[in-house]
């Protein structure tokens, strides 16, 4: 940005990540995971420490319409007890151990609700809410987010299904939300990886998302691609789960507003500034 001041001309370098959206955030994958158990509180207090932007966790609604982070349906994965969410009370989930698989240092992690979770974002961080359960878990996580002293400005809802999308603007609109995407062929000789960018477009513009979060895909997300989206509609676009600082810089200059990584330390080192160092004079 060039602006001419009685003579003297100002040169004004600001962070810049594409045409669209806002300068991009390094958000820590169910917290700081690649070192801590994931979706625990010690992996949430770790991706500040390892000075994260944003944190992001999975949540589901349990049998007592509690609302707690972890990704899978059930126990088996993290705590070696198949014990399913939703048929679960949440006394019953935390008397398991949910650290002790990473490392046994972490030994005693337990099950953290929404509310934990809420309470640890700092002043001017962010918090993107993946909700995993169907559009049952809206009222709860409404009842949640609207007592929290969280401010609604530092919540971006995400999720894959369309119609928690779609539920979650009509109950909460002073909130962001995204939808999600990977991206599949649908025979092992489709050369055409969907959905295709006009397809994303139909869907946010269908639920009336503010945006999108994509699969971090090298070989599928370029210009042409993220402009079709833009030109669509789309207002902003987020990359996951994306580890290696070369890839975030790529998605970084395509224009996305977030880098959803398991390593926040890592991809900070790639963007030695507080947002980033991708700038160019406008």
């Amino acid at each position: 940005m060039h602006k001419s001041l009685n003579g003297i001309v100002v040169v004004c370098c600001i962070v810049w990540t594409g045409t669209h959206g806002e300068c991009q955030m390094i958000t820590a994958h169910r917290g700081a995971s690649y070192d801590a158990p994931e979706n625990t509180m010690a992996a949430f207090r770790l991706a500040w420490e390892q000075n994260a932007d944003a944190i992001e966790g999975d949540f589901r609604l349990t049998k007592d319409r509690r609302i707690v982070c972890v990704h899978d349906a059930n126990t088996q994965r993290t705590c070696g007890v198949n014990r399913d969410i939703s048929s679960a009370t949440l006394e019953e989930l935390q008397d398991l151990d949910f650290g002790r698989w990473k490392d046994p240092s972490f030994q005693g992690e337990r099950c953290c609700t929404l509310d934990d979770v809420l309470l640890s974002v700092p002043a001017g961080k962010k918090i993107y809410i993946e909700l995993k359960s169907g559009v049952e878990i809206i009222e709860p996580l409404a009842w949640v987010v609207e007592k929290s002293p969280t401010p609604q400005s530092a919540l971006i809802l995400i999720a894959f299904d369309e119609h928690v999308v779609t539920a979650c603007k009509e109950r909460l609109p002073g909130i962001k939300v995204h939808w999600l995407t990977d991206f599949k062929r649908g025979k092992p000789d489709d050369h055409v990886w969907r959905p295709t960018a006009l397809e994303i477009v139909a869907v946010v513009n269908r639920c009336k998302a503010d945006g999108v979060g994509l699969k971090g895909r090298r070989d599928i997300l370029n210009k042409d691609f993220v402009q079709q989206l833009f030109d669509g509609g789309v207002q902003e676009f987020h990359v996951w789960t994306v580890d290696a600082p070369v890839d975030a810089r790529f998605f970084a200059n395509l224009g996305a507003i977030g880098i959803t990584t398991n390593r926040p330390a890592l991809i900070r080192s790639a963007f030695p500034s507080k947002r980033g160092t991708i700038s160019k004079d406008r």
